[in-house]
């Protein structure tokens, strides 16, 4: 498996800039769609759309209901995802390329931050 969502679902995320710093990454999908398992290092996921996604992880799951115009945090994090609603989803992923900062626990984490 590859980790990277632009190689495991060619389909699905696009790079739409790139420099030594970030990595910004455009995803669409349409209801039903269902996305192989990849990795996000830490990233601010701006929504473009509103929707509704199943996420997995292991043994983990966790449905999300996100407007349109949002910006959330998604710490660093390995999932798979299903557009469980009756919308299609567009977002952008602004992947950080700088390491995580000591002692935080981004494994724990599953989807975005939602506060």
């Amino acid at each position: 498996m590859d980790d990277d969502p632009v190689e495991s679902n060619p389909d699905l995320y696009t790079v739409v800039f790139e420099n030594e710093r970030v990595r910004v990454l455009e995803y669409r999908d349409v209801p039903g769609t269902k996305s192989v398992p990849h990795r996000h290092p830490d990233s601010v996921m701006v929504t473009l759309s509103a929707f509704d996604r199943r996420l997995s992880s292991g043994d983990r799951t966790l449905d999300v209901t996100l407007p349109a115009a949002a910006a959330r945090w998604l710490g660093a994090q390995s999932h798979s995802g299903e557009n469980i609603g009756s919308t299609e989803t567009h977002a952008i992923f602004v992947e950080l390329k700088e390491a995580p900062v000591v002692g935080t626990h981004h494994e724990a984490t599953l989807g975005p931050d939602t506060r």
